[in-house]
């Protein structure tokens, strides 16, 4: 019997997007786990420990829009090196900044691997299997982009023609809105996941519109009660996330409040005593905030990286004034 299984990001659309997609170009018949990044490696071990090896058939494995970092980017590669020796296609999909000497070792082990900062994942899960897939499938590439901002990439946007671009924004919009707000119902995650895969649009999901608003007037009330909390430095502002909303989702506002050149904003979870750190960089920040926080929360212990303008981490709470200092900086230049 042939098993095909999807590992993705659960944060957001690009990763639901990307759950979707290859849903969808091996006919629904696919296996969805959805992870976080701090999730991700368990989670990864756990599906490892129940793999039996493959004794026919053509099994296959798709890890999509799930970023590495220094801490687990050598873990990663051991698992997928174990899947691999059993007899699995591992398929690695993703768009995050990630360093040559790994890429190399990444595809020296077997995995096949499809790269590139340049689309965001479901755009390249998309291009990899557009003969599998209805023309209708290009609304979740396309809405991948549009909400990682990177609808201006080449590929991305000859997609964004293909939909009245209102239409696009708001569909788009209200899905993530309804990915936020049930970052803590997993059973509702997979229901996108499952309804979505039909080929229907974000307005289509029972009650998903609802779910949208409500964290609408979450975000809005957010607004007016974070703007005195907010805090500078020389180069960046920051806030601690006390709200129920994802630091992702604040942190845009902190940046266009602040006038700074990178917004930070972060939340304690007890279990981990850490800082879970979501950044933002404007356009006058001239460095690549993915890498710089990568190297700078491996140093602290902790973990981090992402996009040029775009990244977050995770750091150990004594470490997180330091962390701050590091960063700001950094970003002088």
């Amino acid at each position: 019997m042939t098993i095909t299984i999807c590992i993705s990001h659960k944060e957001d659309v690009d990763g639901l997007s990307s759950a979707i997609l290859v849903n969808c170009a091996f006919k629904k018949k696919v296996s969805v786990l959805l992870v976080d990044y701090a999730n991700l490696i368990n989670k990864l071990e756990k599906l490892l420990k129940n793999l039996l090896p493959v004794t026919k058939g053509y099994n296959r494995i798709f890890i999509c829009d799930l970023g590495l970092n220094k801490k687990n980017q050598y873990t990663f590669i051991s698992i997928l090196s174990k899947m691999v020796t059993l007899g699995y296609k591992v398929t690695y999909i993703d768009h995050h900044d990630l360093e040559e000497e790994t890429k190399k070792e990444i595809k020296k082990i077997g995995v096949d691997l499809i790269h590139s900062t340049q689309e965001c994942t479901s755009v390249h899960v998309y291009k990899k299997y557009k003969k599998k897939l209805s023309s209708n499938a290009s609304f979740f590439a396309a809405a991948g982009a549009l909400t990682d901002y990177l609808d201006n990439k080449p590929i991305a946007s000859s997609l964004i023609p293909r939909y009245d671009r209102q239409f696009l924004m708001l569909e788009s919009t209200a899905l993530s809105y309804m990915i936020s707000s049930n970052q803590n119902n997993e059973e509702y995650l997979y229901n996108i996941v499952n309804v979505l895969s039909g080929m229907k649009f974000p307005h289509e999901i029972e009650g998903g519109f609802i779910e949208a608003e409500k964290y609408a007037k979450k975000i809005s009330n957010a607004i007016s009660s974070i703007s005195n909390e907010i805090k500078t430095k020389d180069n960046l502002a920051l806030v601690q996330n006390n709200l129920d909303l994802a630091s992702s989702t604040v942190v845009n506002f902190v940046l266009g409040m602040s006038e700074k050149k990178i917004a930070m904003v972060y939340k304690y979870k007890e279990e981990k005593d850490a800082f879970i750190i979501s950044i933002r960089g404007s356009k006058d920040c001239n460095v690549h905030l993915g890498r710089i926080v990568n190297e700078i929360a491996s140093t602290l212990g902790g973990s981090g990286g992402g996009h040029d303008k775009a990244c977050g981490a995770v750091i150990p709470k004594d470490s997180f004034n330091k962390f701050v200092e590091l960063v700001d900086t950094k970003i002088s230049g």
